[in-house]
């Protein structure tokens, strides 16, 4: 059992080391049920690791992004939420009265990045779409 510990401790991500904040902070985003921003990432992993700072938090988000484990999103405030890529894409319905964020895909939209690809000659890498309005709830709230 001790030689599964010191293997997994031993594993690297692009030359790095797979440090226990390192597998804190991933399994965290992995596991969470909504987009978390930096603190929110960093008051959960301080939970399970006290001495872990909002400095490593940041290091490892811009790591994981780069290394393209995780995307990061704007969704509809000043700061960036993050996620585990997932092996399809999605887009963003934010509500601007209670701050829900629902996830979709469109085959509308894929169509329009192939297009763009085929009649641009364009390696597209990344489609962010954001679209912002109101819930049912908070649509009913406003009237």
């Amino acid at each position: 059992m001790r030689m599964n510990i010191i293997r997994k401790k031993s594993k690297k991500i692009a030359g790095r080391p797979v440090t226990t904040q390192r597998h804190l902070l991933l399994d965290i985003i992995r596991k969470a049920e909504k987009h978390l921003d930096a603190d929110e990432l960093f008051l959960r992993a301080r939970e399970k690791e006290p001495r872990i700072s909002l400095a490593t938090v940041y290091r490892n988000l811009k790591l994981f992004k780069e290394l393209g484990l995780i995307s990061e999103s704007s969704l509809g405030d000043t700061h960036s939420h993050y996620e585990m890529k997932g092996k399809t894409a999605h887009h963003h319905l934010v509500c601007l009265g209670c701050g829900a964020v629902i996830e979709f895909d469109s085959p509308l939209i894929n169509q329009a990045v192939d297009v763009m690809q085929k009649d641009r000659d364009y390696d597209i890498t990344s489609v962010q779409l954001r679209l912002e309005g109101y819930c049912p709830e908070c649509k009913r709230k406003r009237k």
